[in-house]
């Protein structure tokens, strides 16, 4: 047992013809694996049987959550995320397909006396508690998405507090040069949103998705809206309507325990929904756009924020993380930006502005990771240490995802153009993020104000 880890790293190596990306630790002690490489502790045998019975990303996830598998003392977690994610994307490992002749040739007969060595076959381990049973029902009716909402909004308000911060906003920031903290990067972000909107003093805005409600705050103190918000986490109205009761705004904000298919209350002066539309799935996604688009008034606007994956491998069939759907979001789906923004025009709406925001989320996330880390004994008390893992796991990994391209954020601004076809925008961009008919004007910090015009050349100077 003195090679276990040498034994199982050769073994692993002939079966995949390519070096593994880690150094790796048994639970005897040995190690070995590339020098210089981050080190995976394997903490007993069940770690491994967890690999055998689900190689690949569940099986590694599976045995991290359960605390069967570890990273070395002195670890850096997002070294062992970047270097598994470069190993998995490699082509030979992204189409590998161990069928039975792999499996019973001379390497695969290998690697099994390896894993006999090791003491580690047996039956397949329990998945961790924090493993989603999935409702049943159809896939995106009411019921199935409520499940699947709880399952990760109502985790409980104060360990999200403890993750985002004062600024109690599960969506990514805007980074700014401005913006010194994340508090600072998201309250560029409600105002950019705004901004985006046009919002002025009278209008009604509707938040499809308010979470925690501080959109709503935001647009009702700074832009004199009236607005609307709604939610299916129960957790979630709870915190965002005490939020506003205290902030004095309960007549002019409203904060409600509804699907979005049940918002029958229009017309809206603007819609947001942002971060929420990853949860519609992709045969609801015509239910979700025809209806904000009649929920709009003529000339209203939307602003869809949403992430996005990148389009798949040619030829190869898309996966979704089997991770993120069966521990983090449930029944969540992801679309390519460009399908996005072809479902928003078949519903009808003009989409007038497509703006990526993929390396404000990774910031975003590499600041929510620090939080947690920053309280962790606090947060293992409020959920528990398998949930927390979970989430230092899901929220490290989406960072290096962001950064790496492997999946991006869009807002996305569409209009509900009048029967003449005007859609009411300003007819640039710097115009309409600075609109001064927002009333007391709150530039977005890091958008330069457009530059005056000499009233002698005309309405706009001329294009060289």
């Amino acid at each position: 047992m003195a090679k276990l880890a040498g034994q199982l790293v050769e073994a692993l190596e002939g079966l995949l013809e390519v070096p593994v990306p880690v150094r790796v630790q048994a639970w005897d002690g040995s190690v070995a694996g590339p020098p210089g490489a981050p080190t995976l502790v394997l903490r007993n045998r069940r770690a491994l049987r967890r690999l055998l019975w689900q190689p690949g990303e569940l099986g590694l996830a599976r045995a991290y959550v359960a605390g069967d598998l570890e990273i070395a003392p002195g670890g850096d977690l997002y070294e062992v995320l970047s270097a598994v994610g470069r190993f998995a994307d490699l082509p030979q490992i992204r189409t590998l397909r161990l069928g039975p002749r792999a499996a019973l040739g001379a390497k695969g007969r290998r690697a099994l006396a390896a894993v006999l060595r090791a003491g580690a076959l047996g039956p397949e381990p329990a998945p961790p508690q924090e493993e989603v049973r999935k409702a049943g029902g159809r896939l995106h009716s009411r019921s199935r998405d409520r499940a699947a909402i709880s399952h990760h909004y109502d985790v409980g308000n104060d360990f999200y507090g403890l993750v985002l911060g004062s600024s109690m906003v599960y969506s990514c920031a805007y980074w700014t040069p401005e913006a010194k903290s994340l508090e600072a990067a998201q309250e560029a972000k409600l105002d950019l949103i705004c901004r985006k909107l046009g919002l002025r003093p009278g209008m009604r805005l509707l938040d499809v998705g308010c979470g925690w409600g501080s959109l709503l705050l935001h647009a009702a103190r700074h832009y004199g809206v009236t607005a609307v918000g709604v939610s299916i986490s129960e957790q979630q109205v709870a915190l965002a309507r005490s939020r506003v009761e205290e902030a004095g705004l309960a007549d002019r904000v409203e904060v409600r325990l509804q699907d979005y298919r049940e918002i029958a209350d229009g017309p809206f002066d603007a819609v947001s929904s942002v971060g929420m539309a990853e949860h519609v799935g992709s045969e609801q996604y015509r239910i979700y756009a025809e209806g904000l688009y009649r929920l709009l008034v003529p000339g209203g606007r939307l602003l869809n924020h949403q992430i996005a994956r990148r389009p798949d491998h040619p030829g190869e069939p898309h996966r979704t993380s089997p991770f993120i759907d069966r521990y983090v979001f449930p029944d969540g789906e992801l679309s390519p930006v460009g399908s996005t923004v072809a479902r928003l025009e078949e519903a009808g709406f003009e989409v007038r502005d497509v703006e990526s925001l993929r390396e404000h989320y990774g910031l975003t996330l590499r600041e929510w990771v620090a939080n947690l880390e920053a309280h962790w004994t606090e947060a293992v008390r409020l959920v528990g240490r398998g949930r927390a893992r979970v989430w230092r796991l899901y929220m490290a990994a989406s960072a290096l995802a962001f950064e790496q391209n492997r999946i991006g954020i869009n807002q996305v601004l569409a209009v509900r153009s009048t029967e003449e076809g005007a859609a009411g925008l300003p007819p640039t961009r710097g115009e309409w993020l600075l609109n001064p008919a927002a009333g007391a004007p709150r530039p977005v910090a890091g958008v330069p104000a457009a530059a005056p015009v000499d009233p002698d050349l005309g309405d706009r100077p001329s294009v060289r």
